[in-house]
């Protein structure tokens, strides 16, 4: 098989199991993490430097969310979805984010688990996961890519001619050609919201747990507890859309 096509396959196999992702992520971070804090770093020793440095981590996080966000409630129907099946998509989003960077969700999903590896304070086990993502998600990007090139020819080709794939050129933007939908914005993204603050929170209170610290960030904890409340109204008005819509 010729490398295309085997880097083809393999993309796609990463894509339907690209959920496990996080997980490959968080077991070791947290080992590292409870090691980190068992031998103490200059970080977590002063309580300040440690609530500053958290709420920069948080920020990152936050600011991945953000992008993702900002793509799903700007895209076009049938496309940016969370689908694991297999790829598709009814056309190609140009505008708004995607003028800048062809694949704005990977982006976002970079600076929210980034936000998590650096909690550990260990360069190395964030340097680690920098290399890994890139090799992780450089192949679904090239399954991607094939998609679309296959199925929207010039159209792609001329898109990806002058977009990066990665880093954002925001020197070419152009304004969204859809209003931003919030609805559809905060169902897709209810889920990052609340993994986000509960990795956080728990990194926190297991942390101090660890080193006997009596301290607690209250901004991830009311964090935490906001973004469950919001993700339980959103499964119930989606649970009583859903039954409005088989009674009808």
């Amino acid at each position: 098989m010729d490398l295309q096509n085997k880097f083809e396959q393999q993309g796609n196999r990463l894509f339907r199991n690209r959920g496990w992702l996080p997980i490959l992520i968080l077991v070791p971070g947290a080992l590292i993490f409870w090691r980190e804090q068992v031998h103490g770093t200059f970080i977590s020793e002063n309580h300040t430097y440690l609530m500053l440095y958290e709420m920069i981590c948080l920020f990152v996080g936050l600011a991945g969310l953000f992008v993702r966000a900002y793509t799903v409630g700007h895209a076009h129907p049938g496309t940016s979805g969370r689908n694991t099946d297999k790829q598709s998509a009814d056309t190609i989003n140009t505008t708004g984010i995607y003028s800048v960077v062809r694949h704005p969700l990977y982006l976002g999903n970079f600076l929210m688990w980034l936000g998590v590896a650096l909690l550990t304070e260990n360069v190395w086990f964030i340097v680690t996961f920098c290399l890994l993502f890139c090799i992780y998600y450089e192949r679904i990007m090239f399954a991607e890519e094939q998609f679309l090139k296959k199925k929207f020819k010039d159209v792609f080709l001329r898109w990806a001619d002058q977009t990066p794939a990665f880093f954002p050129r925001f020197g070419q933007f152009v304004k969204p050609d859809r209003p931003f939908d919030l609805m559809k914005a905060m169902k897709a993204e209810k889920n990052g919201l609340l993994a986000l603050f509960t990795v956080f929170f728990a990194f926190d209170f297991s942390g101090a747990a660890i080193r006997g610290d009596h301290h607690r960030n209250y901004v991830l904890m009311i964090g935490f507890i906001v973004s469950a409340v919001f993700y339980l109204i959103m499964k119930y008005l989606k649970h009583k859309t859903n039954r409005k819509r088989v009674r009808s």
